[in-house]
């Protein structure tokens, strides 16, 4: 277990407040506002709004946030039913504080206009601490300012009572560098009670999964640990049914596939393969084979579809036994590569019942070494070909 973090290891006291603020921003006074001031954006929605924000008890707020934050008319009205202003001078700190961590103005705008209170903070006591916890991960600054824009509560969360306990619950069980990737991609964990994610662990360890898979799930799919314990367990228990292992990475990828949202694209992808003529077996079996390609987007399995069947003339059944393929990018992988094995069958340099594994799944080195630079002396456009700068018709 890792010892808990403490507020001294980060040197967190009054001495390491040296944000040097700008000049202090003049009070606005909403009679003396002029559409000129605004952006186009807001000088277009200032007339309609005019009367609204003079009529708004809270307008000296509302001035603030325009002038000073960057919110539109509307915007500023909405946040300011959550916040009144009595000076400008704590706002103004806070928004120096966030702009010397690396925050653009337009992250700011995004956060203020999300989570208002902010600027009632103080910057010394209750933001600089965390602000300076999250840079001691290793956390860049662009990563950190993207990532508060993102989830600005995590600035409202207890350093002491939640983002250190949650820091030190990660890190018993994954890396360093992975929970880095989770601030970055799932910092919803910081900001949320852990009982879930407690209970839901527990689980899959008493049914066997390891630790190294349960380690995956956090890293990765964090969402997937947050669920309700009722309906993880169900989901769980869907994933056991369809024959996955869960002692296997695989069984991870499906409990991803078959969560949340990721289950309404899950169910429309079978549809889709049904058209194509797959059965339930053919899904049900190309699924345990790769889970990740259910939840393609169903323009793209159309797209790869309609090319490695109606174009290349390949089985749809022979895809469902490779269903990876379904994965790979249209642009970077399957099309230069059909359209090079394509020139090679029109000039029957190639078996005409080439398997559609031997063409899409090697690495690129041994690819060109088997389609490409062996037959350069006959064929000198394949180059290009797989390039995309000649097309088929034209070899």
């Amino acid at each position: 277990m890792v010892p808990l973090y403490s507020l001294k290891s980060l040197g967190l006291d009054c001495s390491i407040f040296s944000c040097t603020f700008a000049s202090k921003t003049k009070r606005f006074i909403v009679g003396e506002l002029k559409p000129s001031q605004f952006s186009l954006q807001n000088q277009l929605l200032y007339r309609p709004l005019t009367t609204e924000i003079l009529e708004n008890p809270n307008n000296s707020t509302v001035a603030y946030l325009i002038n000073s934050c960057g919110l539109s008319p509307e915007g500023a009205i909405s946040a300011a039913k959550w916040v009144e202003l009595q000076s400008p001078e704590r706002a103004d700190s806070v928004l120096a504080l966030l702009r010397n961590h690396g925050l653009s103005e337009t992250q700011i705008s995004k956060m203020v206009r999300s989570r208002p209170q902010l600027l009632l903070a103080n910057p010394e006591k209750t933001l600089l601490p965390k602000l300076a916890f999250f840079s001691s991960l290793g956390i860049s600054r662009q990563d950190l300012a993207k990532t508060l824009a993102f989830n600005p509560k995590l600035l409202s969360r207890s350093l002491k009572k939640q983002i250190i306990p949650t820091y030190n619950f990660l890190r018993s069980l994954v890396s360093e560098k992975k929970l880095v990737a989770i601030f970055k991609h799932n910092s919803c964990i910081f900001v949320e009670s852990n009982c879930n994610v407690l209970a839901n662990i527990g689980l899959l360890r008493e049914l066997g999964m390891p630790q190294s898979c349960i380690s995956m799930l956090l890293a990765h799919y964090t969402t997937v640990l947050m669920i309700n314990p009722e309906n993880f367990g169900q989901l769980v228990g869907e994933v056991k049914e369809m024959g996955f292992n869960l002692e296997k990475s695989t069984s991870v990828n499906a409990m991803r596939a078959l969560c949340g949202k990721n289950k309404l694209i899950w169910n429309r992808s079978r549809e889709v393969f049904r058209t194509w003529g797959w059965s339930e077996d053919d899904v049900l079996s190309a699924f345990r084979k790769n889970p990740q390609f259910m939840i393609v987007s169903e323009k793209k399995l159309l797209q790869a579809m309609d090319l490695l069947v109606n174009k290349m003339g390949w089985p749809s059944e022979m895809i469902a036994k490779y269903p990876v393929v379904l994965s790979l990018s249209l642009e970077r992988r399957l099309i230069p590569r059909c359209s090079v094995v394509k020139v090679l069958l029109s000039k029957g340099l190639v078996n005409e019942n080439l398997n559609l594994g031997s063409v899409l799944l090697p690495a690129e080195k041994e690819f060109l070494g088997r389609f490409v630079t062996g037959y350069l002396k006959g064929v000198p456009q394949l180059w290009d070909v797989y390039q995309g700068k000649v097309d088929i018709q034209d070899v």
